[in-house]
């Protein structure tokens, strides 16, 4: 048995989606431009500096989303997909999942961005297991601005692999080979779990780790 786990924002994608759709919330008129960049960009700092608070962030950041009707967010995430990302979408990197998918790997997209922003984006890639943050809803399915659970950043990605696999049964230890795909020291907990970590379009702290260990370098947007 094999394991393959993807980060996704600049991994698998030249970008941050969630720092982009919040970018293009802007675009739809559904926020105010100054205050809300400027936060948007303050959460974004911290993220790449392994400082986010999870949760003002995701209070934050579904705000907007909180005031629409399902209908009205399903147009907007397909406007979004057409218009940000699937133009961004490489050839190497759907290249690189079709071939562990292929290979008959164990494949699951695991990202500290929400699952509405993510979902439709592991579905293009023909990725059916997505571990994201989970978005609390009520009893009516609105969106609460709460997390349901451990998100899945940092240490916590690694506890929602570790319930993700219990609920298949299986273990870390099950697997011959574990390849881990990442760009950021974030994932530095999860990296360390592979059997074979591959440090993809490394910000400049990870690629240092990696040159150290010895590890896989890959390059994918150039």
């Amino acid at each position: 048995m094999k394991l393959c786990l993807f980060d996704l924002d600049e991994t698998l994608i030249p970008l941050d989606s969630d720092h982009a759709w919040g970018e293009f919330m802007i675009v739809l008129g559904w926020v105010d431009a100054g205050e809300f960049r400027r936060r948007n960009d303050e959460f974004f700092a911290m993220y790449k500096a392994g400082k986010l608070d999870v949760e003002a962030y995701i209070a934050f950041v579904t705000g907007p989303l909180r005031e629409r009707s399902a209908d009205q967010l399903a147009t907007a995430h397909a406007r979004f997909m057409d218009e940000v990302i699937t133009p961004r979408m490489t050839d190497g990197a759907r290249a690189l999942v079709r071939r562990h998918l292929d290979d008959g790997d164990t494949v699951a997209l695991v990202t500290a961005t929400n699952e509405f922003v993510t979902a439709p984006i592991a579905r293009v890639f023909g990725i059916d297991a997505l571990i994201a943050i989970r978005l609390e809803r009520d009893a009516l399915g609105t969106i609460t601005g709460r997390i349901d659970g451990v998100p899945s950043y940092r240490e916590g990605k690694v506890t929602r692999v570790e319930q993700w696999l219990a609920g298949q049964g299986a273990h870390w230890s099950d697997f011959e080979r574990i390849s881990v795909y990442s760009d950021s020291l974030n994932d530095l907990p999860l990296l360390e779990r592979a059997t074979e970590p591959v440090a993809t379009n490394p910000s400049p702290a990870l690629e240092a780790v990696a040159r150290e260990r010895g590890w896989r370098i890959l390059n994918l947007f150039t």
